[in-house]
């Protein structure tokens, strides 16, 4: 694929035929994005990143070096992927019996916003919700609520981050206010949510 005023792809990155590359989206070095992928406006694709087969990712997503983005994952508008992170597509693996073919990956959903730091892996068939952070080295064996921090292996809740990322102090009545944003939340039977 060559080069378009609209997108730019790094001269020792490899882009296959049938893939749709927003405006302002940026490939990088040594990375290769996959036929049938669809990437967003204003993505950043670092070194040695490498996009699955018909894998889609939303807007202003950034995927930092060394991340493989397999078929089955979904990242949705301003996902943060941290240097190294996993994400897999089968949970029983076999090199003896492949499992070849859409038909046996399970999906993997990335909500808006959400960030998965470094080093963390994300098994498959979980979504991580909206605006949730994943702590460095954590593993994910399980769905992660909107707005959750959570860290470990198997990684739990430890804490709430709003939309902008400020940490959430709620109140006695189960109210927080972001600092940044003053955009109010409530934490209420184990869940996190905007008030409107």
């Amino acid at each position: 694929m060559a080069n378009s005023e609209k997108y730019y792809i790094n001269e020792y990155a490899v882009v296959d035929d049938n893939v749709e590359i927003g405006e302002g989206t940026k490939v990088w070095h040594f990375s290769h994005v996959q036929s049938g992928a669809k990437l967003g406006k204003k993505c950043v694709l670092g070194q040695n990143v490498n996009i699955g087969n018909n894998v889609t990712i939303g807007n202003f997503v950034k995927i930092q070096n060394n991340v493989s983005v397999y078929e089955g994952v979904t990242l949705e508008d301003y996902v943060f992927c941290g240097p190294s992170m996993v994400f897999t597509n089968i949970l029983d693996p076999r090199s003896k019996y492949p499992q070849v073919g859409a038909q046996y990956y399970i999906k993997t959903l990335v909500k808006e916003g959400a960030s998965l730091g470094a080093n963390s892996t994300i098994v498959c068939g979980n979504t991580i919700g909206r605006f949730a952070m994943v702590g460095a080295g954590s593993v994910v064996t399980k769905d992660v609520p909107d707005f959750a921090l959570v860290v470990g292996n198997p990684a739990r809740v430890i804490g709430w981050f709003s939309e902008a990322g400020e940490k959430l102090k709620f109140d006695e009545n189960g109210f927080a206010t972001c600092s940044r944003t003053g955009i109010k939340y409530k934490l209420e039977n184990g869940l996190v949510k905007e008030v409107k």
